[in-house]
């Protein structure tokens, strides 16, 4: 089994910058991608970004909404894999959720779900 465990979000104003972090523990070898996805009220989870977490490949892949201000990165000592979010829009409050699986824009192509982090960007 694989948990993960995000944290990070937060409260912030439109153009400020946040954080998100997301540790795994367990059987970290059964994916070889990480990404990110968040879902707004009375919509459906959408894909952010991925970031492939194999010691060859470092591919990353990200969502057109964010590309630009989003970053993703990983620490594979660390079992971590982070969301750098600057210049931040209204239109980006949402629960964030962390997944390990196959590099994908697609929910069905990861496995392991973290519980989600609250971003809110107040105008």
């Amino acid at each position: 089994q694989v948990q993960l465990v995000e944290s990070g979000g937060g409260l912030v104003q439109a153009g400020d910058s946040l954080r998100l972090s997301c540790a795994a523990s367990g059987r970290t070898f059964r994916y070889s991608a990480m990404g990110w996805f968040r879902q707004a009220p009375g919509k459906v989870r959408e894909f952010v970004a991925s970031i492939s977490i194999t010691w060859i490949e470092r591919s990353t892949n990200y969502a057109d909404s964010v590309k630009g201000r989003f970053t993703i990165s990983r620490d594979n000592a660390k079992n971590t894999v982070f969301l750098q979010m600057n210049n931040l829009k209204p239109e980006d409050t949402a629960v964030y959720y962390c997944a390990a699986g196959s590099a994908s824009i697609y929910t069905y192509d990861y496995n392991y779900w973290g519980q989600g982090t609250q971003v809110t960007v107040s105008s």
